[in-house]
């Protein structure tokens, strides 16, 4: 039998690890489409079980001019990325959206320990997210993610740009999260983009042409850069 963390090769490029079953912690909806989406569906289309806790309801990072209410809006996201991403199965948290490194950390990793009790993962997946203004929410769903793999003692994979992609999106918008080089990522996946297009096709304003979602998936083609945040 395979162990359950080893990596496989296909065309000299790595797959996602062997695992049954995923946990990704994300801080906002569109995060399960526009930004971990391929390696999702990696996963699923590999036979494992994928589930997601996103800690908030991303109700005032974007859509401003939106009307009604935005956290209900932006609950729809992950049940339609849901369907497309091969049936993923969300849970969504009442974590305010902004302030996730404002509150408790001990009781928003106790909603992970609790929803991992409740699916099993061989791991989490998570944002390899710097803890820079434009990305704190990401990096508390990921420092959160982080102390409840302690308690549970499994293993953590970081989503990462690498520092080709972080330098021509600086250049062009200005902002972006920090990459790695070459030396820095364990895990190049070669992915299939065209679900995690569609669904991302479902979070207004996000992966319209011109935006950093869309362009970001563009410059990283048909491969993902994954770091091991915890062994």
């Amino acid at each position: 039998m395979p162990s359950k963390f080893m990596v496989r090769r296909s065309r000299g490029a790595a797959v996602p690890p062997v695992w049954t079953s995923v946990l990704a912690v994300i801080a906002h909806p569109d995060d399960a489409s526009a930004g971990l989406g391929a390696v999702l569906d990696a996963f699923v289309m590999a036979g494992a079980r994928v589930d997601v806790l996103c800690l908030t309801h991303g109700q005032t990072w974007t859509l401003d001019d939106a009307p009604g209410d935005l956290a209900a809006l932006r609950g729809t996201e992950i049940p339609s990325a849901d369907d497309i991403l091969g049936r993923l199965r969300a849970e969504m948290s009442d974590f305010p959206d902004g302030a996730l490194r404002e509150l408790c950390q001990t009781t928003m990793a106790s909603a992970v320990v609790d929803v991992a009790d409740s699916c099993h993962p061989d791991g989490f997946l998570v944002f390899d997210a710097p803890d820079v203004p434009g990305y704190l929410d990401h990096a508390s769903a990921t420092s959160v993610a982080l102390l409840a793999a302690e308690t549970l003692d499994l293993p953590v994979l970081g989503w990462s740009l690498s520092e080709t992609a972080r330098e021509q999106l600086r250049g062009e918008f200005g902002d972006s999260p920090t990459g790695h080089d070459a030396g820095q990522i364990d895990l190049r996946v070669t992915i299939e983009r065209a679900r995690q297009r569609m669904a991302s096709r479902g979070n207004a304003g996000l992966a319209v042409p011109g935006s950093v979602p869309r362009r970001r998936l563009e410059l990283l083609g048909e491969t993902e850069s994954l770091r091991w945040l915890r062994r």
